[in-house]
């Protein structure tokens, strides 16, 4: 009998260390450049201080203040305020409708046409990840830049698989970090974030106790993130080195574009069953998986862990990191440029989605939401608000013959929800998805339905 392999693509957030003077500089003019373009003249208000208790903004962690506007738009009732009560409106009326409003307002669109992009694998290595046999293929996409040659754009990708796979494997792939050609061997992401002390197998060995494979994608190879890079990138070199428009794409968007790209390299290589990818990614890049799992079909699995606000956080919650803080300088370059409008003149409920509405843009497909605890230093991603996203998918997944949570209720605190076709599971531990990987990984076997190795 074949075996087969899957093969994890996951995308993962090194230490942030602030931009340089130069960088913060060109970011701001970026980011005044485009409330110039909105003709929004005055300030935008602040966002939350996550870090002094005694600031006058310092983010709420009090559920009794956290729904100021606690209605949210029903994911089903169309613009003209027509309910859909079938698949087919959903795919041919409403689908179309949530799109368009995200594509404006939250993420940008993504450009009709863009660059080719040409893999060369540069170089292949036989070695082990502790008891395991693997194959390593340090790989990069040389993206299309004829339109504009003063835009260069090489995209990382590291893909590894086990030595003795008998046919294409199933694949995790992370957007994480990778070195350029010469760095780290074997396609190691970085570890658990800070404070998660690693025990017991990494997640890269407990997907070769399955069979599977796993990938690392570089996003900061795709796109730059900061504001200043918002000329060069992907966005830079479509965009012909100009200014964006107010409904153009951030770079979560641009981020996924190159997780996509990724996945037409799998279709191509015999190692990879292509049709059973999980996409995997935390904190930023948790923003960054949502939004490419949403935007891709292809992709049949997502591990979206501490995604918080710009992810999976509802934007209507007034806890932790807020609307504010994601249109801050550090931040703005992740969304279209009109997103900066719900942080003053506009407010959150001015919006016409939010990340309940994300999330039913995956359906039907399985989609598990992670978090860790608030007393370990995860607070800031407001768990309760992915989860109230997660349950707010759920009459789209109903209606699509799917698994919904089984509960509007937020469970007690590893108490994971994991029965629905979208599924939640809070950790006792910080921002790091270390824990849920396994609870993932059973997940993810339901659809894949492969043997651990032995």
């Amino acid at each position: 009998m074949t075996q087969s392999l899957l093969i994890l693509v996951t995308l993962t957030t090194s230490a942030w260390q602030g931009p340089n003077p130069a960088i913060q500089q060109a970011s701001e003019q970026d980011r005044q450049q485009m409330l110039d373009q909105l003709k929004i003249t005055e300030p935008l208000r602040k966002g939350a201080n996550g870090s002094n208790k005694d600031a006058p903004n310092y983010a709420n962690y009090d559920e009794s203040k956290a729904n100021p506007y606690p209605t949210l738009p029903d994911p089903l009732v169309m613009n003209n305020g027509k309910k859909v009560s079938s698949a087919k409106d959903w795919w041919n009326k409403r689908r179309p409708e949530v799109v368009e409003l995200f594509d404006r307002e939250i993420y940008g669109r993504m450009p009709k046409v863009t660059p080719k992009v040409n893999w060369e694998v540069l170089k292949t290595t036989e070695e082990k990840n502790g008891d395991f046999a693997i194959i390593t293929k340090n790989l990069i996409g040389h993206v299309d830049n004829s339109s504009y040659p003063d835009v260069k754009v090489e995209i990382l990708l590291n893909l590894t698989t086990p030595a003795d796979a008998k046919g294409p494997v199933p694949v995790i792939m992370e957007l994480g970090f990778v070195l350029p050609p010469g760095g780290i061997p074997g396609g190691r992401g970085r570890g658990p974030g800070p404070g998660a002390a690693p025990t017991g197998p990494t997640w890269q060995q407990q997907v070769l106790a399955r069979g599977w494979g796993y990938a690392v994608i570089s996003p900061g190879s795709i796109q730059a993130d900061n504001g200043a890079g918002l000329r060069a990138g992907i966005i830079g070199l479509v965009n012909k080195g100009q200014y964006r428009k107010p409904d153009a794409w951030g770079a979560l968007r641009a981020w996924g574009w190159g997780a996509s790209r990724a996945l037409d390299y799998f279709e191509t290589d015999k190692a990879v069953d292509a049709k059973r990818i999980a996409l995997e990614g935390h904190s930023r890049y948790g923003k960054a998986t949502a939004v490419a799992f949403a935007d891709d079909p292809r992709f049949a699995v997502a591990f979206v862990s501490s995604s918080g606000e710009g992810g999976l956080k509802l934007h209507r919650r007034n806890w932790g990191e807020l609307v504010e803080n994601v249109a801050a300088t550090n931040e703005y370059h992740w969304m279209a440029g009109n997103f900066l409008k719900y942080s003053g003149p506009l407010n959150w409920n001015d919006l016409p989605v939010d990340s309940h509405e994300l999330v039913a843009l995956c359906a039907p497909r399985p989609v598990f939401i992670s978090a860790g605890s608030l007393e370990k230093g995860d607070g800031w991603v407001d768990a309760k608000g992915s989860f109230l996203a997660g349950a707010g998918a759920g009459p789209v997944y109903k209606l699509l013959g799917k698994k919904d949570m089984g509960t509007t209720e937020f469970p007690a605190i590893e108490t994971g929800l994991m029965d629905g076709d979208v599924s939640f599971r809070q950790h006792t531990a910080g921002h790091t998805p270390g824990p849920n990987w396994p609870v993932f990984i059973q997940f993810a076997d339901r659809y894949f339905a492969t043997k651990a190795r032995r």
